[in-house]
């Protein structure tokens, strides 16, 4: 036996793991640093744990379209996708997150909401949901929390504790529940959702000035939702009902559109916003930044082959262009590293060269040989510097889409804001978004939700995380779920 804590993880070489619950990143607010072996360790098998679906996200579907630009934002950003009366041909698939290749399309989840764009400097992707905030803030627990939603290990078995178990020991996921439970886990079709970048980006103008963005994708049909009941028995009669839905839409010529905003915060404001403005737990209020109309895309033309065209898309937030950067966001910065790695092994090394990712510029990159390599390269120099005449970059200095940061390396979440904690926004959607049959539903699907196989510490601390939430809408959950006034204990819930 090896002399080991006895309590806490390992490696997967066997030395204590040093944190499952933060990355390790510079100052609280900074980047987090590739020398976090750990982090990187986890995500990298996470990415390879199943083979070949993907891992969140199997279940989808998509189409190609055009972004329009109407307005001009080049105060903001120099980014040529986002230029006044620009055209860029796109790709979007939607998703379901938790369930597999062959699950129902109206399972109550999340919904994937992720774009290509074939832009002029190269391609541009915004790998979003259906929501505005995510369950977590920070990237190490991600595999967690994924594992929490699929199955478990000896049955095989979707588990109800397993989730409500991870979500309450994980109050920052209460904002996401929220809005999960409430209509947004239910759209009636993708045509008749809305959409969010979710994380908050950086845009630079061409003067170098630069600012704090997030992007909304507001629908032109209508927000349009199931009920639980209408929702089970599409499930049931057929399983595919959101991507037929919409391949028949274009398929007669019925374009769906959405209109493309952005809130915009100066760069200086973001260390004394009320909120953390990288939390993707949070969002910004309108009141504070307004909604600023950048134009539209149309979904226009459906895939000539499925598996190629959209199985094959490979999508990730780290694929950028100038003008636009990444963000102290965690979330973000991990994914960025995630979602490449995780095409790696799904589709291939040399997985951008497929038609699907190929940018519609060219292309002169130092990615070299590999797996399923089609693109050969000529006898040119392979490694740079070289003095062939063969180009590379050669740019130093402070970076164009940087930003300021501490210097110690820590574990830690971020530094709060003044109004930062975790059931405030989450409390203000119940009580001041929502209309009172959207209160009861919430109650409805909550209770109905922890009457399914809970133990009772996870009961206790679900029905204490929506006390927390709102007090009111706890207390009417309790009720339910303990009947009377919600103080009696639950019958048979106990671990048996």
């Amino acid at each position: 036996m090896t002399d080991r804590p006895s309590t806490g993880s390992t490696t997967g070489w066997g030395a204590h793991a040093p944190s499952d619950r933060d990355t390790l990143s510079v100052g609280s607010n900074g980047p987090l640093l590739l020398h976090d072996v750990h982090f990187l360790e986890q995500m990298a098998h996470f990415n390879r744990e199943k083979v070949p679906e993907r891992q969140p996200h199997a279940k989808g579907a998509g189409a190609f379209g055009v972004l329009e630009v109407t307005e001009d934002v080049s105060a903001f950003t120099k980014a040529a996708v986002f230029a006044k009366g620009a055209r860029t041909d796109m790709l979007i698939r939607f998703s379901t997150v938790a369930g597999e290749m062959g699950s129902p399309d109206t399972w109550r989840d999340v919904r994937g909401f992720s774009m290509k764009f074939y832009t002029s400097e190269g391609n541009y992707d915004i790998v979003g949901n259906n929501t505005p905030v995510f369950f977590l803030r920070d990237p190490m627990k991600f595999p967690h929390f994924i594992r929490s939603q699929k199955r478990l290990p000896d049955s095989g078995l979707r588990d109800n504790n397993m989730q409500w178990d991870f979500w309450t020991l994980n109050p920052q996921s209460a904002h996401q529940v929220t809005y999960v439970m409430g209509q947004r886990g239910l759209p009636r079709t993708w045509r008749h959702m809305n959409g969010y970048g979710s994380h908050t980006f950086m845009w630079i103008n061409a003067g170098g000035e630069k600012f704090w963005v997030k992007y909304h994708f507001h629908t032109d049909q209508g927000m349009e939702f199931f009920s639980n009941d209408e929702a089970a028995a599409v499930a049931g009669s057929d399983a595919d009902f959101h991507r037929r839905d919409l391949f028949e839409a274009i398929a007669r010529g019925d374009h769906p559109s959405w209109r493309v905003s952005v809130q915009v915060m100066p760069y200086a404001e973001a260390a004394d916003y009320r909120f953390n403005p990288f939390d993707l737990t949070k969002i910004w209020s309108h009141a504070d930044y307004p909604l600023i109309p950048v134009g539209r895309f149309t979904l226009n033309r459906n895939p000539d082959n499925f598996f190629g065209q959209i199985e094959q898309a490979a999508f990730s937030p780290g694929n950028l262009v100038p003008g636009i950067g990444l963000s102290p966001d965690k979330m973000l910065l991990g994914r960025a590293f995630a979602y490449n790695d995780a095409q790696r092994n799904r589709i291939g090394t040399n997985f951008h060269q497929l038609p699907v990712n190929r940018p519609r510029t060219e292309v002169d990159s130092y990615l070299f040989d590999g797996q399923m390599n089609y693109d050969q390269q000529s006898n040119a120099a392979v490694y740079a510097p070289n003095s062939t005449g063969h180009a590379w970059s050669d740019t130093t200095g402070p970076a164009e889409d940087g930003w300021e940061t501490d210097t110690e390396m820590v574990r830690s979440a971020y530094r709060l804001h003044a109004e930062d904690d975790d059931f405030g926004q989450p409390g203000t959607l119940v009580r001041e978004v929502m209309d009172d049959a959207q209160r009861e539903a919430l109650v409805e699907q909550v209770s109905g939700s922890l009457l399914g196989g809970l133990t009772d510490e996870v009961l206790d601390r679900a029905l204490d995380y929506w006390a927390g939430i709102d007090g009111d809408v706890g207390k009417r959950i309790a009720a339910k779920v303990r009947g009377g006034d919600g103080d009696a204990p639950v019958e048979g819930m106990g671990e048996g």
